[in-house]
């Protein structure tokens, strides 16, 4: 896996990312975990970076499966379906993919949901604004996938009752999610954080991002491990 290197743009963005995530669990938020964004091939060719950049879950984002969202403020809401790694240990940077395995507790299908207010063009102000974040719904976690086994797995994508997805291989948008794992643990060192156990690593959309309005629903099911949805109000 690429290191995060040294670019700038990156070093800046984070910067004022994490002091942002500090400054919300100063004020009673509670870490949930990590995202990545724009980590298929075609996106970082675009941004110009080596690999997916790398953002924060609190908590307060989180709701619960089939939960109503009102996005008539939002400017360009957006909806990814995307596997939750969930993570039974702490995990160092620099550690090697054996170790990430033994680290993973389960996986599970998530939703993130985010507003692309800006453009997607400038690293640097994607990172500050959190990769776009608002909110995820997390499905359950299959524990007895602990190591990331992914053998077996296909994934469902509805929207409006109406399936517009099947995959029976997750990771092509996404590459490996060891990797991506440990890109996180790896990231989050060089900025002086920890990737912990008891976290999800949500690890980027399975599909194009899906455009989303008012009145609409959306479904991922990730066979057989569970589901998980939500309704656009």
């Amino acid at each position: 896996m690429i290191a995060p290197g040294p670019d700038t743009r990156i070093a800046r963005g984070m910067t004022a990312q994490l002091a942002r995530r500090s400054s919300r669990l100063i004020a009673g938020d509670v870490s949930l975990g990590w995202k990545v964004g724009f980590g298929a091939p075609a996106a970082m060719a675009q941004l110009g970076i080596r690999a997916p950049l790398v953002g924060f879950l609190c908590a307060g984002a989180r709701l619960a499966p089939g939960a109503a969202v009102d996005v008539s403020r939002w400017k360009q809401p957006a909806a990814e379906a995307e596997i939750a790694v969930w993570m039974g240990a702490d995990l160092p940077g620099g550690a090697g993919r054996d170790a990430v395995k033994r680290a993973i507790e389960g996986i599970g299908p998530a939703i993130e949901l985010a507003d692309v207010a800006f453009p997607p063009a400038d690293v640097e102000a994607i990172l500050k604004g959190n990769i776009y974040q608002r909110h995820v719904l997390l499905g359950p976690c299959d524990r007895a996938r602990a190591g990331c086994v992914l053998d077996g797995l296909s994934a469902v994508v509805a929207r409006n009752g109406t399936e517009i997805a099947r995959l029976s291989d997750t990771q092509p948008a996404t590459g490996e999610l060891v990797d991506i794992v440990r890109h996180v643990a790896d990231t989050l060192a060089a900025f002086g954080e920890r990737l912990r156990a008891g976290e999800v690593v949500i690890t980027g959309s399975i599909t194009p991002p899906l455009w989303v309005a008012a009145g609409e629903d959306l479904l991922f099911r990730l066979e057989p491990v569970g589901e998980v949805s939500v309704r656009f109000a």
